[in-house]
């Protein structure tokens, strides 16, 4: 089949536009530290089905060009670096060249786990997000500049798993972002509320060329946008690889755009580009009722708390139904939060980069044995705990101790996708650049024009600070080479009666990525929901702090049963963008977001 003509991406661009704008924005105000990206009113989505081989990504225009790759034949692999080069243009916010993510990969045989997580700079340090007086810095002040950058994985993640799994010859797979970069996209809804709420970005000397009027007016809504400068961009790895990140022009103009920044630069250096290295890591998988539930491990903590709050669920006694009027009840809601303070806690004592950080008894499987689960399910009562302790798992009692616990804002600006093929392989993507667009950096090649591409802020996924009040090393700490702790919750789901592939899923949206990844694994799983309903379903839980409700969604009375019982109640828009293929035994049923601009193609 002949590749599509950049005429006819631009064709389907315009005819896509529709679908990819968003109402205008939320009326309450952005909350950073739950939600990462603007939220955009929600717009009902349909269920939709496939009987073949499906995508469900950010945007439009990156489901179709992973679709496009399965009509040639590709793999979901191939399908999978398509649609990531077509969001890193339409949805820049979010994910890119400059960024990293984490990648599940389903052969009909095992899993396998890609990590592509951001590493810091050789030059950084404990005191990298403190101030002169070691004071933790304001999150702004670190994320915004070249400080709080790390060493991109993403391209070397999605080049190491190409090639493994990939059908299609790599530079193809680069052509439909190329030509929609080249012939230009249409803005949608939801990115120009984005660049309309940003300041940090304007003050971005390429970025504001290339996103904003002289008189500081975003580009509109429904404007053609091109960007040749990330076309040339993707030319580069097109022809190079991840090599070109390594060395070159590519790697010298995003040395220079991080180290160069005038009031904040940061330590990256060529040395770090040349020696990044992709990882496969050994995925972990548990149990959970009849299903086996694959994820990823440490650094990312998605898998883990997911599978504690399912676990721990199972360890409470109801009182009511779960669902009620199709909501899920106080009763529920209790319960849940519960469960999600508790891994929250465990979380934040214990997981990091296991290059720097042993697991608690040796495995990180030990946070998930049973005796252990026991005994941290027998804290959760008919009343909130309010804030959980963390657990000792090497411990022979293990009912939780006090222990200081830094956090991080970790503010994943971030996206998923959500692939399956006609062979039965299935990708399940997340990628990141950590906040809104980044670092607010834009790296440009100099091709003519302003563009280019946005460098991430992971390092701010550290905690900021080293050490705890009595001195003690906190496990997340930043350190030369280490990746930071990741909430990002790529997931697999399999029948453990003869291992039948029936769930491909995840989510952004900041540390309650995990909370929306097991609502969603609830609600179809347990529940019986459709994976549209599962996403549609408002977003709840906790990060062990105040019970999160997601705005205008849940009634009075719910509110009342919840404050009864102890909990804290805090609104906030929790934007997810959970995207589902879900094997109803004939074919895939798709599920996208409708807090975002995610959409289905396929066959």
């Amino acid at each position: 089949m002949k590749p599509r003509s950049r005429v006819a991406w631009s064709g389907l661009a315009l005819a896509l536009l529709a679908a990819c704008a968003s109402t205008p924005p939320h009326e309450s105000l952005r909350d950073p530290a739950l939600q990462p990206e603007l939220a955009t009113t929600s717009r009902d989505k349909p269920l939709q089905r496939f009987a073949r081989e499906a995508v469900v990504a950010a945007h439009p225009l990156a489901a179709e060009a992973g679709a496009q790759m399965l009509r040639e034949g590709g793999s979901a692999l191939d399908a999978a670096i398509a649609a990531q080069w077509v969001l890193g243009l339409v949805e820049p916010q979010s994910s890119g060249i400059g960024g990293g993510g984490f990648l599940l990969h389903w052969d009909g045989q095992r899993v396998q786990a890609y990590d592509g997580r951001e590493t810091a700079p050789a030059a950084a340090d404990e005191q990298l997000l403190l101030d002169a007086a070691g004071t933790p810095l304001p999150f702004e002040a670190a994320a915004t500049g070249g400080r709080a950058v790390g060493v991109p994985g993403l391209v070397a993640m999605l080049e190491l798993a190409h090639a493994r799994h990939g059908r299609l010859p790599w530079a193809r797979l680069f052509e439909p972002a190329i030509a929609l970069a080249e012939s230009g996209f249409p803005v949608g809804a939801r990115l120009h509320a984005l660049l309309q709420s940003e300041a940090s970005l304007q003050r971005d000397p390429v970025a504001r060329r290339f996103y904003y009027r002289d008189d500081g007016s975003p580009v509109p809504s429904g404007s053609l946008l091109r960007n040749p400068d990330y076309a040339a961009a993707l030319r580069l790895i097109a022809t190079r690889g991840a090599q070109a990140l390594r060395s070159g022009p590519l790697a010298d103009a995003i040395v220079a755009a991080a180290r160069g920044h005038a009031g904040n630069p940061g330590r990256l250096a060529a040395a770090d580009l040349a020696g990044y290295r992709a990882l496969e890591r050994e995925p972990l998988c548990h149990e959970w009722r009849r299903w086996r539930l694959c994820g990823m491990p440490p650094p990312s903590s998605g898998a883990l708390v997911l599978a504690q709050v399912l676990a721990l669920l199972d360890r409470t006694t109801a009182d009511g139904p779960p669902v009620e009027a199709g909501l899920p009840s106080a009763d529920f809601l209790h319960r849940y939060s519960e469960a999600a303070r508790l891994a929250y806690a465990d979380r934040n004592q214990h997981i990091a980069d296991p290059a720097f950080v042993a697991a608690p008894g040796g495995r990180w499987e030990r946070l998930l044995a049973p005796d252990y689960l026991d005994a941290r399910g027998r804290l959760i009562a008919q009343r909130s705990m309010g804030q959980a302790a963390p657990g000792d798992p090497a411990a022979a009692a293990a009912a939780g101790r006090a222990a200081a616990v830094a956090e991080s804002p970790e503010l994943p600006a971030t996206t998923h996708l959500s692939i399956v093929d006609a062979e039965g392989r299935a990708v399940a993507l997340t990628s990141s650049i950590e906040a809104q667009f980044g670092a607010r950096v834009m790296v440009n090649l100099g091709a003519g024009v302003a563009g280019g591409f946005l460098l991430n802020n992971q390092l701010t996924d550290f905690s900021f600070a080293p050490r705890t009040a009595g001195g003690a090393p906190i496990a997340n700490r930043v350190q030369p080479g280490k990746r930071p702790r990741s909430s990002m919750a790529p997931t697999l789901v399999f029948e453990r009666a003869g291992g039948r592939l029936v769930m491909v899923a995840g989510s952004p949206g900041g540390a309650p990525i995990p909370l929306y990844v097991a609502k969603t694994a609830w609600a179809v799983l347990d529940r019986g929901f459709d994976p549209q309903g599962a996403v549609t379903l408002p977003n709840f839980g906790s990060v062990n702090g105040p019970t999160l409700l997601e705005s205008g969604r849940f009634g009075a009375a719910t509110r009342a049963a919840l404050e009864a019982r102890g909990h804290v109640l805090r609104d906030a828009p929790l934007t997810s963008g959970s995207h589902v293929l879900w094997w109803d035994g004939s074919g895939w049923q798709a599920g996208a977001d409708p807090r975002r601009d995610g959409a289905a193609a396929g066959r």
